[in-house]
């Protein structure tokens, strides 16, 4: 726990405009930063002697629809030489794009093309910005809150016109709403 308090303090004394505000839990130190600033802060986590953050464990993205930056983007890092980790967030709402921090850290690209594909989060500067998990002709981000879970086509294959064809969603079964009481509670 000291040795993460003497990390966060350390940073937040060396680069404090790149940082809004610093949280240090019990275990772990989360930096949080505006979009403009991340590219920089990434770079000194990883080419400063003192952190040397040279892994990029996973970038992935939480959607919070009642926030007005209702998008947090979070990049994990590891450093081997001090055996540390340390996560940073970023937020940002729907029009405002992120930079991409690819040129540093190369396995950004497979991460960064997740979060656009499923959340619909830009990633300005990205070599190679395109759907990943999704067909090329998907309509919307997945992981969105608002995205509706049924879709609304769906693709098939016909055997009779030996073709792939796309055809509006019917659903076979009404929603059930469920009233979540325990059963064996006698109604009143």
């Amino acid at each position: 726990m000291e040795v993460k308090n003497r990390l966060a303090s350390y940073i937040l004394k060396t680069v404090p405009n790149l940082i809004k505000f610093c949280v240090s839990r019990r275990d772990s130190v989360v930096l949080y930063t505006t979009p403009d600033k991340l590219v920089a802060l990434c770079k000194f986590l990883k080419y400063n002697v003192n952190t040397q953050y040279k892994v990029l464990v996973d970038v992935c993205g939480v959607d919070y629809p009642s926030r007005e930056l209702r998008f947090e983007i979070v990049y994990n890092f590891l450093s081997v030489s001090y055996n540390s980790r340390i996560c940073v967030k970023t937020c940002v709402d729907e029009t405002t794009p992120i930079p991409s921090v690819t040129p540093t850290f190369s396995a950004a690209g497979w991460y960064e093309r997740e979060v656009w594909d499923l959340l619909g989060v830009f990633i300005s500067g990205h070599p190679d910005l395109r759907r990943i998990l999704t067909d090329y002709g998907f309509e919307g981000h997945p992981l969105r809150k608002d995205f509706p879970l049924t879709g609304y086509s769906e693709v098939r294959y016909d055997h009779n016109e030996k073709r792939v064809i796309k055809e509006p969603t019917q659903l076979s079964q009404n929603f059930r709403y469920f009233n979540f009481n325990s059963p064996w509670l006698k109604e009143q």
